[in-house]
C-alpha cells in the first residue's frame, strides 16, 4: 500500500469515528504501530488532522481531502469511466472540464485518441477549464486549444474559483460540460464540497448543450454540501459497475442516462 493511499484511509477512518487510537488504526490497517505513529506525526504536521494521546482526532478537512490523496482510490474505475466519457467529445468541439481526479483521467484519455491527434485539423477538440493541473498536463498537446479561466486557486483541487473564473466561463459556450462531483443523487443533483467551487461548476454546467458528470459508484447516493445542478439538469452520469441498483433506478427515473463504464 503506497503512503498516500494509507494515509487517505486514515483520514477516511478518522472522519467516521471522530478519533483513532494508534493499536486500533494499525490493525485496521493491516500496518504497524510504528507505521501510523509516524502517518499521524506527518499528517498532523499538515494540520490534516489532530494528535493526542496514543491517537488522533479528526479535522474537517478530513472530508475534502486533497487531490494527491484521492488519487488513489478507485484508480482503475475512473480511468474506465474516463475512457467512456472522453469517447463522449467530438471531434472540433468545445468541452469544459473542471478539477478532480476523474476529470483529471478524462484529459488524459482525450490527449491520447488516436483520432485526436496532430494529423487533425487544428484544434482536434477545445478544452476549457479551471483546473490548472489539467490545463498544464495538456498544454503540451498541440492539437488540444486549452482555454483557462483565472481565478484563485484551492490547493484541494487545484480548481481556479471566484469572479474572475467566472469572468471567463460567461463567455463562452461549452458543448459539452465534463464535471467531476463529491455527490450525486436524484434528489439532491450534483453536489461539491466547497460552495466556491460548486458554483463556477454551476456556470459551467449552464454554459454546456450537455452536461455529464463522471463519478465513481463512491459518490452515488451521497450529497455533499453545495448543489452544482438538479439531476433533471444532467444528461448522463457516467459510473461504475459498483453503483446500486436502486441509485441507478432513481437517477434514471429524474431523467439522467446512467452510464456503466
Amino acid at each position: 500500500m503506497s503512503r498516500y493511499r494509507r494515509w487517505n484511509e486514515l483520514l477516511e477512518l478518522l472522519a467516521s469515528n471522530g478519533q483513532m487510537q494508534v493499536e486500533d488504526a494499525a490493525k485496521a490497517l493491516g500496518v504497524s504501530a510504528a507505521t501510523v505513529r509516524r502517518d499521524f506525526d506527518e499528517l498532523a504536521s499538515q494540520q490534516m488532522l489532530t494528535r493526542i494521546r496514543g491517537g488522533a482526532i479528526a479535522q474537517g478537512v478530513t472530508y475534502d481531502l486533497p487531490l494527491r490523496y484521492k488519487s488513489e482510490k478507485h484508480p482503475s474505475e475512473k480511468q474506465r469511466i474516463a475512457a467512456v466519457a472522453a469517447a463522449m467529445v467530438r471531434p472540433g468541439q468545445v468541452a469544459g472540464l473542471n478539477g478532480g481526479t476523474t476529470t483529471t483521467e478524462v484529459a488524459r484519455a482525450l490527449a491520447i485518441r488516436p483520432d485526436l491527434s496532430s494529423d487533425t485539423p487544428a484544434p482536434a477538440v477545445t478544452v476549457v477549464t479551471n483546473a490548472l493541473n489539467i490545463a498544464t498536463e495538456l498544454a503540451v498537446r498541440q492539437h488540444i486549444k486549452i482555454v483557462t479561466t483565472g481565478g484563485v486557486a484551492r490547493p484541494q483541487s487545484y480548481e481556479l474559483t471566484g469572479p474572475l473564473a467566472t469572468g471567463v466561463l460567461e463567455q463562452v459556450a461549452l458543448d459539452l460540460a465534463i464535471l467531476g462531483v463529491d455527490g450525486i443523487d436524484a434528489v439532491a443533483g450534483a453536489t461539491a464540497h466547497h460552495e466556491g467551487e460548486a458554483s463556477i461548476n454551476q456556470l459551467m454546467a449552464r454554459q454546456a448543450s450537455r452536461v455529464v458528470i463522471v463519478a465513481d459508484s463512491s459518490k452515488a447516493g451521497r450529497r455533499a454540501f453545495a448543489r452544482i445542478c438538479t439531476a433533471r439538469e444532467i444528461d448522463a452520469l457516467v459510473t461504475d459497475a459498483g453503483i446500486a441498483d436502486e441509485d441507478v433506478a432513481a437517477l434514471q427515473d429524474a431523467g439522467v442516462n446512467v452510464v456503466i463504464a
